[in-house]
């Protein structure tokens, strides 16, 4: 399994991983090894498509005899420009990704033995699985003539969003190619995601999938679908899960995190908003009724304080109109929630924002960021932009340059606008050249790593709380020319480089005594040193002063 892409992708291959192994099957090693390849796709830029042929051709000239199964979103964005793709054996898009183990075992993909997948005599799961690959089957069998497939047609390059938004291609027996309407889609693929640096530490728990906002740059609406929310019941059974495994910190996330539970039913639900015991799990898929109670995001996080022992909960992205104030003081408020914003801002330009069809202006994201550091003065505070949009002028740029100066941001992801095919932006007349856009992005880059870096020496001579991972590594400065250190993430998304060996996956707390490489660099048990951490609440008198004020 290789995953592309953002966490929800990832995720996504998380719980397929969980379809094979309950099949019987093992994971390969490496895809060298394996029999089938399964390359679960990203499709938000043109790179990220690139990417996914690249990964094709490797695995074929590395293992011409594996079985190489594409899905995820540029399968279902492309599928007939992948399926011609030489060495390809099945183009799976997001609509029938929840069904893709049942789909390879159906589509007779033989094991070394020569037994069939989805044909093990007297379908049971009495073969052995193999260490080399997924072999073996479940007695689960289906018929490729039920599943909604479409078949390739030549001469398409790609397949218009409109047609994947209108219905479903006729199905065609034995065709490499399964995609039907992404927006009748309601299932929702969830397991933990555990980073392959720090599989032991901080995992990734999808709570949503989708989008219904229509920017008019993205593709993802029309490769995910709807917004659609894993039950409350669920991701409480996850958590739990995770912890007692022992884990000590949990990420939540999804395609647009903050709109959890507003497509969830009402009636079923308490006064609090949270689901009853007597609701199905199907039913939290069906759209609310008429004056019912959804389920708010910030019910979900006081539920997963409440019922679960979690020592740390993370938040991942949330756009700039969900961190409402309940929000903001909940974070704030809790010691058992990281000190991290990631507020997607894409552009500082009024004119900008509105062609990309953003639902805020740049007061609202203004008041909003500056809420959230009022609240927590040692939070990290993170953001999306685009550079390169169509029609941006120096003017529009320099308005999205000057907010980030004026914001007390600690970090920036920056990318470079890309075409997708399909989308109103792709149409967008005065296309801003390649070499214009770049440049855009080495100046926001720039300017990140200078307010990333006055923020990180704000905490020199402080004491912080961080985690440790399942990283050990060396650096310059000991007797035999390198000392030994542990990787640690801070509450507030810092790197720390913690002198000495410890166990990946405890909290612990340290003193900074200085940043290298982009990195806290401290000790246990220092002293001297204040002893207030990042993960208190506002009345935290560290907070009284913050590290970074510009």
């Amino acid at each position: 399994m290789e995953n592309f892409g953002c966490r929800a992708t990832q995720a996504d291959g998380a719980a397929l991983e969980r379809q094979f192994e309950e099949r019987g099957m093992n994971r390969a090693s490496a895809s060298a090894q394996a029999d089938v390849v399964v390359l679960n796709t990203c499709t938000v830029t043109a790179a990220a498509d690139q990417d996914a042929r690249a990964a094709i051709r490797r695995v074929r000239r590395q293992n011409p005899d594996a079985r190489i199964i594409v899905t995820g979103c540029y399968a279902q964005r492309a599928p007939e420009e992948i399926a011609a793709l030489p060495g390809v054996s099945l183009v799976i898009g997001n609509s029938h990704k929840h069904q893709l183990a049942e789909i390879v075992s159906a589509s007779g993909i033989p094991s070394p033995a020569g037994i069939r997948l989805g044909s093990v005599p007297g379908g049971s799961n009495a073969e052995t699985p193999s260490a080399l690959g997924w072999h073996s089957a479940s007695g689960a069998a289906i018929d490729l003539t039920e599943l909604d497939g479409a078949s390739a047609s030549a001469g398409r390059s790609f397949v218009p969003l409109t047609t994947l938004a209108a219905g479903t291609r006729a199905p065609d027996a034995g065709s490499p190619i399964f995609v039907s309407d992404i927006f009748a889609h309601t299932e929702l693929l969830a397991a933990p995601v555990f980073d392959a640096a720090n599989e032991r530490t901080r995992p990734n728990l999808k709570v949503q999938d989708g989008c219904d906002n229509r920017c008019s740059f993205c593709v993802i609406p029309y490769v995910r679908g709807r917004s659609r929310s894993l039950d409350r019941a669920e991701i409480i059974h996850e958590v739990n899960t995770l912890v007692e495994a022992g884990y000590r910190e949990v990420v939540i996330s999804g395609i647009n995190l903050g709109r959890w539970g507003r497509d969830l039913q009402g009636p079923g639900f308490s006064a609090s908003g949270f689901r009853t015991s007597n609701m199905l799990p199907e039913e939290a898929f069906r759209r609310p009724q008429t004056g019912s109670r959804r389920p708010s995001f910030e019910s979900l996080i006081r539920a997963i304080l409440a019922e679960t022992s979690l020592d740390k909960l993370r938040l991942s992205s949330v756009e700039p109109m969900d961190w409402s104030d309940e929000l903001i003081a909940l974070v704030a408020s809790s010691p058992r929630i990281a000190k991290h914003a990631h507020v997607p801002l894409q552009s500082g330009s009024d004119a900008v924002l509105r062609r990309m069809h953003r639902k805020y202006r740049p007061w609202h994201y203004r008041e909003k960021i500056e809420k959230i550091r009022a609240a927590m003065p040692t939070a990290a505070i993170g953001a999306d932009v685009m550079v390169g949009f169509p029609g941006e002028t120096e003017a529009e740029f320099e308005a999205t340059r000057r907010l980030i100066d004026e914001l007390p941001f600690t970090y920036l992801h920056v990318f470079t606008y890309s075409a997708r095919p399909g989308t109103p932006a792709a149409e967008m007349p005065n296309q801003v050249p390649v070499y214009v856009a770049r440049e855009r992005n080495r100046v926001l880059r720039e300017l990140a790593a200078e307010k990333k870096l006055a923020f990180m020496r704000g905490f020199i001579g402080k004491m912080v709380e961080a985690i440790t991972l399942n990283v050990v590594g060396h650096a310059g400065g000991g007797h035999d020319g390198s000392v030994e250190f542990t990787e640690a993430l801070t509450d507030n998304y810092l790197k720390l480089r913690l002198r000495g060996r410890y166990d990946p996956n405890h909290w612990m707390q340290a003193g900074v005594d200085g940043v290298e490489d982009g990195a806290l660099v401290g000790l246990t048990g220092a002293t001297g040193m204040l002893s207030e951490t990042t993960s208190g609440s506002h009345s935290n008198p560290m907070m009284s002063t913050p590290p970074y004020s510009r």
